[in-house]
């Protein structure tokens, strides 16, 4: 036997004992057969065209990127483009009862978040199965309205109003007896007539022998800056559908406004903005629906502006803006237009063409060094 050992080992190849694969010993042995090895200078000319059709794709990929992102104005955008804007603020949420009620779970709504003036709002609250889904019996207590902890600093609890939360049909609620309890809340005659800021709503929620507690905010304007007319005069200029909306200024300053425009079914469009300074006084702000938008989109006539809401913004302090109060709602029907009085033109500015400009070079010089080393790239 051991004379067979010595036999075997004799024939056994030393490069496998050293942990070496005997077929990969020689390096033309892994080439392809026909192809000579490349040389340092090869090597390093591909490496170079390697990273250089890298540099044109990614300069292609953001070039086409912002001019596709930028053919239209900031202020006239698709809807689509602005999905959390697409309706007023009317929040709804869930969240567990407590930190040991899970199974139990709360829903919760608000009407709006802001409020203006003598407007009023309304929290609806119910408890469920946090798996199911399904409607548990639960009571709310202890509704009271205050300001929020960090308008005040962290100094005590404020003192609030007490919130009466409902489930008996009256005071906004809609169904009695549903399980969903419902409070109304109008700041302004019910203890801040003045204040400004945030607002919060806290209660407590039971559910059998379980119980937690929850809290709606709201930011409170007590008097607006300024106020919308609601009349709408619309005008086709430059190719592009203008709609002035009347407003009269109270207190100078920047205004940001935002509408939305459905198209004839009813199908959210477009996403329209305002951001300019305006003076006290009587005066338009103007939405623009751009010509190439309407070119590109092809709504149906006669399309439909809604739901505007807007604020002063302020240069300093917390809240940072006073509210308007918003129209809500459709605001105003245009008129019937054939496609051909709109211009298929692309949005321009002198930003635009400055930033096109640059992620053109860019392009234009990763394809002159990929041509340098014998590439050509991806058309």
């Amino acid at each position: 036997m051991a004379g067979a050992e010595g036999r075997a080992g004799a024939r056994r190849d030393p490069r496998a004992s050293a942990g070496l694969n005997p077929k990969a010993a020689h390096p033309q042995a892994a080439r392809p057969l026909g192809k000579p090895p490349r040389s340092p200078e090869e090597e390093e000319r591909e490496a170079k065209r390697a990273l250089w059709e890298k540099r044109l794709e990614r300069a292609r990929f953001t070039l086409d990127t912002y001019r596709q992102g930028t053919r239209y104005p900031p202020q006239s955008r698709p809807i689509r483009e602005h999905p959390d804007q697409e309706q007023l603020p009317s929040p709804e949420r869930a969240q567990p009862l407590s930190k040991d009620a899970r199974d139990v779970q709360l829903r919760l709504k608000q009407e709006k978040v802001f409020v203006v003036g003598d407007e009023l709002v309304h929290f609806y609250v119910g408890c469920e199965n946090a798996n199911t889904q399904e409607p548990l019996p639960c009571e709310v207590v202890g509704g009271m309205a205050h300001e929020a902890e960090h308008m005040v600093g962290a100094a005590g609890a404020p003192a609030g109003v007490p919130l009466v939360f409902g489930d008996d049909g009256s005071q906004g609620d809609v169904v009695a007896r549903d399980g969903t309890f419902t409070a109304r809340f109008q700041p302004s005659k019910q203890g801040f007539p003045m204040f400004s800021g945030t607002l919060r709503v806290s209660f407590q929620v039971r559910s059998g022998s379980q119980e937690g507690r929850a809290f709606f905010d709201i930011l409170y304007t007590p008097v607006p800056p300024a106020v919308l007319t609601g009349k709408v005069r619309e005008v086709v200029e430059q190719g592009s559908l203008q709609l002035y909306l009347g407003i009269q200024v109270r207190k100078a300053g920047r205004y940001v406004l935002t509408g939305r425009v459905d198209d004839e079914a009813g199908v959210p469009f477009g996403h329209v903005s305002f951001n300019e300074e305006l003076a006290e006084g009587a005066h338009e702000v103007k939405f623009t629906l751009f010509g190439k938008l309407l070119v590109d989109e092809a709504p149906s006539f006669p399309l439909r502006l809604r739901d505007v809401d807007g604020f002063l913004l302020k240069e300093s302090g917390d809240p940072d803006r006073e509210l308007m109060a918003a129209l809500r709602g459709y605001v105003h029907a245009t008129r019937e237009y054939p496609p051909t009085v709109f211009s298929p033109d692309e949005w321009q500015s002198e930003e635009r063409t400055r930033y096109l400009d640059e992620f053109t070079r860019d392009v234009n010089d990763a394809q002159n060094q990929l041509d340098a080393v014998g590439g050509t790239g991806t058309p």
